[in-house]
């Protein structure tokens, strides 16, 4: 048994599936191993959990297998749905110098046939950052060992292109948690265009005053491995309220690498407890309706985007339109839904709009 098996072995408990010391792991297992008890994989970053086999461009999507997904669809109940994405030219103006959304329309015989063209950037509106987008920086490296000459140049390949996930899909079990409401009913006053830290123990307290125990269930709590956890910050509730010139004007403000950078955003904390909460989870993936999900610009000598994509292969989804969903976990005083989102299927894709949609 190699070192890493054995390490594994030692830490983990198992119900169902095979043991965690075959690798690859199980995706069915129920109890995998927390964030400290990792094993180093060797010519990969420390915290790297590329354990789902050497090929695989998934990372946790791999958690959505048929029996999660049959146990998700158990949450609907009224068959109402909820469409989670923010019209393609919404923001008029994207944040980070981003290209804005263009579209034509072309006459193919005219007052009988149409088509039309877009001109878009897969980061400007609802999307899902793909394991191409953001490396963990002081290696360079991306997901499962991807480098950047797989990305671009005379050897690029299909490596952590978004078409894995397209070709395996994504459908499962979603957790909301509105930070803004919470906020709001507490007396936490903050512009979501500000780098304002979202903590764990805040969201701890947003759970409980929503009735969730945000915990994993492996630890007594709530959060069922495979779940996909949504957070709401409050930027898309800021952007409608703000009149297009100042949206435009904030989206505009100098972008630079570092603390230096001007463009802010709320988002989730740069903190231990976090990064201990989202690996042990064993969310199968992350949403938010901010530019960034976590506070922008971090802080700290890391990005969240660094454990989240490269390190630990979740799929992270930005400017998700979180308002209505917000709306009816409310009004049906229910904060666990299903979803459904398809990726665009495009080999060597870096980025995807999410097309996705709750289920009630």
């Amino acid at each position: 048994m190699s070192s890493i098996t054995q390490r594994i072995a030692q830490t983990v408990g198992i119900v169902g599936g095979k043991s965690p010391q075959e690798l690859p792991w199980d995706p069915d297992n129920t109890r995998l191993p927390t964030r400290k008890e990792l094993p180093k994989i060797e010519g990969a970053p420390d915290e790297a959990a590329w354990f789902w086999g050497k090929d695989d461009y998934i990372g946790r999507l791999n958690l959505l297998t048929p029996k999660r997904v049959k146990a998700a669809a158990t949450e609907i109940k009224t068959g109402d749905l909820v469409p989670l994405n923010l019209p393609l030219n919404v923001p008029e103006q994207p944040a980070f110098n981003r290209e804005k959304f263009v579209h034509k329309i072309k006459a193919l015989a005219e007052n009988i046939a149409y088509d039309d063209t877009y001109h878009l950037n897969t980061q400007s509106g609802t999307q899902w950052d793909g394991f191409r987008h953001f490396a963990h920086i002081a290696t360079e490296t991306f997901y499962n060992g991807t480098k950047g000459h797989d990305i671009m140049g005379p050897n690029a390949n299909h490596n952590c292109s978004i078409h894995h996930w397209a070709e395996h899909g994504i459908a499962g079990r979603g957790v909301l948690l509105d930070y803004r409401s919470y906020a709001k009913a507490n007396g936490i006053n903050y512009d979501p265009y500000t780098s304002h830290a979202i903590t764990f123990e805040e969201l701890q307290k947003c759970g409980k005053a929503q009735g969730i125990d945000i915990r994993p269930e492996s630890q007594g709590g709530d959060i069922k491995v495979g779940d996909i956890l949504f957070i709401r910050s409050g930027f898309i509730e800021s952007y409608h309220e703000r009149s297009p010139e100042e949206r435009t004007a904030l989206a505009l403000r100098p972008h630079a690498i570092g603390t230096d950078d001007k463009q802010k955003y709320a988002g989730v904390a740069q903190e231990d407890a976090v990064l201990d909460w989202l690996h042990d989870s064993y969310f199968s993936a992350l949403v938010g309706d901010a530019p960034a999900f976590e506070r922008w610009p971090t802080p700290e000598p890391y990005h969240l985007h660094e454990y989240i994509l490269a390190l630990w292969g979740m799929p992270l989804g930005e400017m998700w339109d979180l308002e209505r969903l917000a709306a009816k976990c409310h009004e049906t005083k229910r904060y666990f839904f299903f979803m459904t989102s398809a990726p665009a299927n495009v080999p060597a894709g870096v980025s995807s709009h999410a097309n996705a949609t709750a289920i009630f």
